[in-house]
């Protein structure tokens, strides 16, 4: 699906931490992948939601271009996957208003690419939000039918959530919330997720799908802390569905963090 324009490729070898098993599910695949507005949108950390992924398809076999695209250049209109992060209300409303003009995250998804938007870069995915103290609504992106108004109080500290559809560990979501919104769902959009532990979009839900359209509150970052949601984004966006792809460390890492919310 995708083109090398304007982008980095970077295939070289990431030294290991622990055990890892291989795979090449995606051998002679061209993964692209887009770290949208990443000074508006990226004060979280959220930028590790696209190195996740690029390293992920890369252990197995695709070549991966990753680029950043920032306010004033073209997003690429050719990507596979594109991330959002989490910003405050000034730049959030920045971010949607270049988005809106540009038109490119409602092409992607109009031929199958993934979008994948965090905190603020979730809720402006939906049709409307508000910002500022005066709770000043703003149009979204209208590409998920969802609706996001101010929470009181703020929704602040870790998360723990089920994804639908799933079973098992990987199932259980782990991140760490910190958000003033409270985002409804409308008809044409399930949520990601029901809550255990935390807020999230404050009816006992949490995110949203909409076909290749995700949205999720939790950072962490969030696909760092949780792999299988990183390999269900790559198999959406790719059509591959892959073998697991055991990383000790992390594995070490999610054992811990379920532990400590869960007991087990």
């Amino acid at each position: 699906m995708s083109t090398a324009n304007n982008a980095s490729t970077n295939n070289s070898a990431t030294p290991n931490n622990g055990t890892v098993t291989a795979s090449k599910e995606l051998a002679g695949r061209t993964l692209s992948i887009v770290n949208v507005y990443q000074s508006l949108l990226g004060i979280y950390g959220d930028r590790g939601n696209a190195m996740v992924l690029a390293e992920r398809a890369r252990r197995r076999g695709a070549e991966v271009i990753e680029h950043v695209a920032e306010p004033g250049s073209p997003v690429p209109d050719d990507a596979d996957i594109y991330v959002l992060g989490g910003g405050e209300d000034g730049a959030q409303t920045a971010a949607v208003r270049a988005l809106a003009a540009d038109g490119v995250l409602a092409r992607a998804v109009e031929r199958g690419a993934v979008v994948f938007g965090v905190c603020a870069g979730y809720q402006i995915l939906g049709e409307t939000f508000t910002v500022g103290h005066d709770n000043a609504e703003r149009e979204g992106l209208g590409l998920l039918n969802a609706q996001t108004v101010r929470c009181d109080p703020r929704a602040v500290g870790e998360i723990v959530t089920r994804r639908r559809g799933v079973t098992g560990n990987d199932a259980l979501i782990t991140g760490f919330e910190n958000h003033g919104g409270q985002t409804r769902l409308l008809a044409g959009t399930e949520p990601l997720a029901d809550v255990i532990e935390g807020v999230g979009n404050g009816d006992g839900t949490e995110g949203a799908v909409k076909g290749t359209v995700y949205g999720t509150y939790p950072h962490g970052p969030v696909l760092a802390r949780n792999p299988a949601l990183a390999d269900e984004l790559i198999t959406v966006a790719t059509g591959v569905q892959f073998a697991p792809l055991p990383i000790q460390a992390i594995a070490a890492l999610r054992a811990e963090r379920l532990e400590g919310h869960l007991g087990s």
